[in-house]
Parts: structure tokens; sequence; C-alpha cells
């Protein structure tokens, strides 16, 4: 019997089929695994690392010359304060655009009236525009209302741009979520804000953890937005302040990997304790039922 064979040749255990596994094609998969895995971590590191670098040893691969002038560099250049306006503006966004989400994905999951598939799709629509064709209406729209270099501009933008996938998602969240426990609470005589928020709220955390976490890394990273509606200094994010360190003539590359790493940390502090529970939230909202 071939190798091939083997690993699909099963047996019969106490009623239950349990299948013999080829122990090669465990090999492959940890070694393919190992692989991506190596591609995905090593501009990571490899920026860490340079942020600590002089500028005649950036590149070098057999010296490093330790140094944290790069780090001292972002700072003097006012990085603090670009740090302070990407998170002030991504959280408020973040929380709004949550409440928004779970208030509409109710909505649209659990009660049923007329022009419900036109609107949802619409919102759905929402999210395949590309985001450059919104920069002229949306900039001409707040210059006339005052809204250009403002902190509750660049919110309603990220609310904005963050809502459709969200809703879809927790959409799809709440289809796996048994409605029989809406008609007990409404037995129970709780009220719609009642069972929103005391019962349907804590069992959609998985699933709201997963959109929350992709609204603010969505709008962690936005550059566009914040390059055509941000002109002043001290109003300007953090991808901006990442911007300013490549010059016409010369890039200051210690600087923009120190600007670099100080600009994904705040995500992976973010990412690394909700893992599972954005992994799981993932998972549920792409299956609707």
């Amino acid at each position: 019997m071939s190798q091939a064979q083997v690993a699909a040749h099963s047996v019969a255990l106490d009623g239950e089929i349990t299948f013999r596994r080829n122990p090669l094609i465990d090999v492959a998969v940890l070694a393919t695994t190992f692989v991506v895995w190596a591609f995905l971590i090593f501009p990571a590191v490899w920026i860490f690392l340079g942020s600590f670098k002089t500028t005649e040893t950036m590149f070098a691969a057999t010296t490093f010359s330790f140094t944290l002038d790069n780090y001292q560099t972002i700072f003097r250049a006012g990085f603090g304060r670009f740090i302070f306006n990407s998170l002030f503006i991504c959280l408020i966004a973040v929380v709004i655009s949550t409440f928004v989400s779970v208030i509409a994905s109710y909505v649209f999951s659990r009660k049923r009236f007329r022009g419900k598939r036109i609107i949802f799709g619409s919102v759905i629509l929402g999210q395949l525009f590309p985001w450059i064709i919104l920069v002229t209406p949306l900039f001409i729209m707040f210059a006339r209302i005052g809204l250009l270099n403002s902190y509750v501009g660049m919110i309603l933008s990220y609310v904005a741009i963050s809502i459709p996938f969200s809703v879809y998602l927790l959409v799809g969240y709440l289809e796996t979520v048994p409605r029989e426990l809406d008609e007990a609470a409404v037995m129970d005589g709780c009220s719609q804000f009642q069972i929103v928020w005391t019962i349907i709220f804590p069992i959609m955390l998985p699933g709201i953890v997963a959109t929350a976490t992709y609204a603010f890394l969505l709008m962690w990273t936005e550059f566009l937005f914040a390059l055509a509606f941000l002109t002043k200094t001290s109003l300007k994010t953090m991808p901006l302040g990442l911007a300013q360190f490549f010059g016409e003539q010369t890039v200051d590359w210690g600087a923009i990997m120190a600007a670099s790493a100080v600009t994904t940390l705040p995500a992976l502090i973010l990412f690394l304790p909700l893992q599972t529970k954005l992994s799981g939230g993932l998972a549920a909202g792409s299956v609707k039922g």
C-alpha cells in the first residue's frame, strides 16, 4: 500500500471512523507555516532593529551601532502630538462607530420593515466605493460647514468609512444568536433597550471586539482623508507625521524606522490581548444563517 493510501485509510474504532495521518503531510504544513510566518515577521523585526541603528549602519549586514537618536529626532519633530491626535480621533470614532453598528445590526437582524433589503444593501454598497472618490465631495462639504482642520471632521469621516463592514460583520454574528433570547426577554417585561444592551450585547462581545479592532486599525493607518482634511501641523495624525520624514532630496531612514516602530506599537498592544476574541468574532461573523 502506498503512503497516500495509508494516509487516506480509515479504521473503525468503537463505532467511530478515524483517519491515519501521514507524518509527511504534518511536516510539510509546519514547514509552510514557518516560511509564511518568517516572511510576515521579518519586515517588523527589521524595522524595529533599524530604529536603533545609526544612519551609517542602517543598511549594513555585518555592523550594528546602537543609538536612541532616531527616537529623540521624531519626538523633537512633534511626533508625540501626532500620537495624541491619532489616539484621540481613533478612539472616539471607534466608540461612535461601534455604538451605531450594534444598533443598526440588531435592527437589520431582528426587525422586519419595508425596504429592509434595499437599505441594508445600500449600507453594504458603501464598502465598495474607493475612498479616493469621496475626498472631493467631503472636502467641499467640510469647507462649507467649517469642518476642515478639525477633530470633528476626521471623526465623522472615520465613522462613515468603518460602519458598513462593521454592520455587515455584526449582522452575520447576530444570526448565530438564538432569537428565543429576545422572545424570553420580552416575556419577562424587558424593554428594547434592556434587550440590546443587557442581554444581546454581552453575547455579541466577541463580534464587537472584532469589529472595533478592525475599525481602529482602519482608522489608525488611514492617510488619504487626513492628508486632504488636515493642514495644520498641530492636528496632523501619525501617518502624516511619518510622511514628513520623506524629503524631496533626502530621506531620514532612521527617523522613519523609529516612527514606524512607534506607529505599530499601539496596534500590537491592542491586537495581542484580544487575539482570541478577534478570531472567534471574525469566524462567527463571516457565516450568516
